[in-house]
C-alpha cells in the first residue's frame, strides 16, 4: 500500500434506501431485475467517484446473484464498497436487502461486483488512489477480489 491509500469507509456506502414502487415491478408482481441493476450501477458509481474524485464509468458486471424476491411496498436497503483497486479499475461490491416496512425484517436478495475505470479529462484510464483495507472483512473482500479479478483476464 502506498501513501496515496484510502481507507474503504471513506468511500462506502451502507444505508442508501428506496422504496420498491408498483412500477418496478415484472409481470410476476415482484422486483423487476433491470431495477435492481440500475440501482447497483447508480450507487456504485457513487463509491467509484467519492474514492477516486475523478469521473468513473462502468467496465463490468459479475457475480450476479438474485437470493430473493422483493414486492411493492418493500424499502430496498444497498450497500457498497470498494473491494479492492488497480491502476485505473476497481472492483465494488454490491449488497441490497429488502426490508418488510411493517416488521422492519430484512433478507439478501442481490449481490453483485461492479468494475469501475476512472477517465481522466480526455477520457483515457487514468491511475488511481489504492484502497485501504482495515477491517478483518474488508481484507477477505481485498483478497477474494484478485481472484475475482484473475478469473476475469481469463475469460
Amino acid at each position: 500500500m502506498d501513501e496515496e491509500a484510502k481507507p474503504v469507509r471513506d468511500s462506502s456506502i451502507d444505508n442508501q434506501t428506496a422504496i420498491v414502487f408498483p412500477n418496478d415491478l415484472n409481470t410476476y408482481g415482484t422486483l423487476f431485475g433491470g431495477r435492481v441493476l440500475e440501482l447497483g450501477d447508480w450507487l456504485c458509481g457513487i463509491v467509484a467517484k467519492r474514492h477516486t474524485r475523478k469521473i468513473c464509468v462502468t467496465l463490468g458486471l459479475d457475480s450476479v446473484r438474485f437470493w430473493a424476491a422483493a414486492t411493492s411496498g418493500d424499502i430496498l436497503v444497498l450497500k457498497a464498497a470498494v473491494n479492492r483497486t488497480w491502476n485505473s479499475s476497481m472492483e465494488i461490491g454490491l449488497k441490497v436487502l429488502a426490508e418488510d416496512f411493517r416488521t422492519r425484517e430484512q433478507r439478501h436478495i442481490f449481490s453483485a461486483y461492479f468494475t469501475f475505470v476512472a477517465l481522466d479529462e480526455n477520457r483515457k484510464p487514468t491511475k488511481i488512489p489504492a484502497i485501504l483495507p482495515e477491517t478483518e472483512d474488508e481484507k477477505r473482500r481485498y483478497e477474494e477480489a484478485e481472484t475475482r479479478r484473475q478469473k476475469r483476464l481469463k475469460s
